[in-house]
């Protein structure tokens, strides 16, 4: 698993995301994690679940459209590291 930079200057208002750091295998997977989807656990599968996003930012989002996602490679992520958010910067109003 890789870590990745996510980053966005198109969407600088109140309550929006403007980075992100994230786990994926590839830089086309991690600019379609959205920074506010945390995800969640799974208690019948045992398992953490990422939610999907289609990359589309809706009216008045707080995130911007996939093609609009800066991506920079940050590394390897450690052993036993899931698919998702590790940290998010949030512009909260």
């Amino acid at each position: 698993m890789k870590l990745w930079f996510l980053s966005q200057s198109k969407n600088s208002g109140y309550d929006t995301y403007d980075s992100a750091v994230v786990a994926a295998e590839s830089e086309e997977k991690a600019k379609y994690i959205h920074p506010g989807r945390l995800g969640h656990y799974s208690v019948s599968t045992g398992e953490y679940i990422i939610e999907k996003w289609d990359g589309k930012a809706a009216g008045n989002s707080t995130w911007v459209n996939v093609e609009d996602v800066e991506v920079e490679y940050l590394g390897e992520a450690k052993k036993g590291i899931k698919e998702g958010v590790i940290c998010a910067s949030f512009n909260a109003g």
